[in-house]
């Protein structure tokens, strides 16, 4: 003979052993005489609905109903707190698909004006959705809401290794939790490596050289060499536009036709250096060295040098042939034995400048100042027609 428990559906009390026997219609009228109902359908514990009586094992906990579906343990209770106007203070979340267990307390006291504090402060006003077995569904990332929750139960933001901080961030933003999104953006911001402003140096550089073919033109732009060793390089066609060229060494490099407008060359060396076709313009040379530099070219391309400030520069023994350096500074400059043939020197600041020795034939000096400069041992006669004042 097998025995079975009963239950009503959905309860776990007061249930009745009976003993099984006959057909499925006699069990139930056994279940209806014992439970005080009208028994139309078994379950099992899991649900199934039991339509055979020989599926009924000893000692198996059926639960009897009156043809309504089957009710499970953890709904009865959901359903039995509602019938009885219950708010418990503990909660489920169903965070994309992860729980969280927590109490109502915790995500209504710590953040008051919080989205977590509206939506749990009394219940049901925001109609939060619930899954089957009563956890409140909320669509967003679990591993960063662990984060928030753990602040919420004790103050302190505490963000496990692996965690991305932004997206801490957005879920605090998301649920209005002020005061931890301020925190979080103070967290990120010195999470940020500091600006690195210190100089390329002549390894790094010599890599992106190497790795450039040399018909393509280098962007240099506004980078920083400062003291920087780039002698004896081949730099042609590079753009140093704007470039912290200040005390490099750039001593017989090959500049040809490169870009250093408004670049600082200020106390850098450039003794010996291929500086044909290069841009100079509004550039910053003041104190550098570039004696004996090439800035003619065969082809007839000239070196652009207007505005520039060379404000102390030896530039002695140097070749310029057709050189532009239109109302650029030369103030004390050197210019010792210059070949500066047909060189423009327009409005050129040339006062104390030491011009002996040099090859001004064909140069134009209209409106240059030549105040205390030196024309010791010219090459070829300087003519009134410059129109030097």
């Amino acid at each position: 003979m097998r025995r079975v428990t009963l239950f009503v559906n959905g309860t776990p009390k007061n249930g009745k052993v009976v003993a099984v026997y006959g057909t499925l219609p006699d069990l139930l009228s056994v279940a209806s005489s014992k439970l005080g109902i009208k028994a139309c359908c078994l379950y099992n514990g899991r649900g199934g609905l039991i339509d055979d009586i020989a599926l009924i094992r000893d000692d198996d906990v059926l639960y009897v109903s009156e043809g309504d579906p089957f009710v499970g343990l953890q709904n009865e209770v959901k359903v039995t707190s509602e019938r009885l106007g219950v708010h418990t203070d503990w909660l489920t979340l169903n965070i994309g698909g992860r729980l969280f267990t927590t109490t109502r307390s915790t995500l209504v006291s710590k953040e008051p004006d919080s989205m977590l504090a509206h939506m749990f402060r009394e219940k049901d006003v925001w109609g939060n959705k619930q899954d089957e077995h009563g956890a409140y569904l909320i669509d967003r990332s679990p591993e960063y809401f662990e984060p928030i929750l753990n602040y919420l139960r004790h103050g302190q933001l505490i963000i496990n290794e692996g965690i991305n901080v932004r997206g801490v961030l957005e879920e605090a933003r998301f649920f209005g939790i002020e005061k931890l999104a301020e925190q979080l953006e103070v967290t990120i911001k010195n999470l940020q490596p500091p600006e690195d402003h210190s100089p390329i140096s002549r390894k790094e550089f010599v890599r992106f050289l190497m790795a450039t073919p040399t018909k393509s033109e280098l962007r240099c732009q506004g980078l920083n060499f400062s003291g920087g060793d780039l002698s004896r390089l081949d730099l042609r066609y590079i753009n140093f536009k704007m470039a912290n060229l200040s005390r490099c060494n750039l001593s017989h490099a090959n500049l040809c036709c490169s870009n250093l407008e408004r670049a600082d060359l200020s106390g850098a060396i450039l003794d010996g250096a291929n500086l044909q076709g290069v841009k100079m313009l509004c550039s910053n040379a003041e104190g550098a060295s570039l004696k004996g530099c090439n800035f003619e070219d065969p082809s007839g391309l000239k070196a652009n040098l207007e505005g520039a400030n060379l404000k102390g520069v030896d530039m002695e023994g140097s070749q310029m042939t057709g050189i532009n350096l239109r109302v650029a500074t030369l103030k004390n400059a050197k210019l010792k034995n210059c070949n500066l043939r047909g060189a423009t020197l327009a409005g050129t600041d040339l006062e104390n400048c030491d011009l002996s020795g040099c090859d001004l034939q064909e140069a134009n000096l209209r409106g240059s100042n030549v105040k205390g400069a030196i024309f010791e041992e010219m090459l070829t006669p300087l003519h009134m027609s410059q129109s030097v004042r």
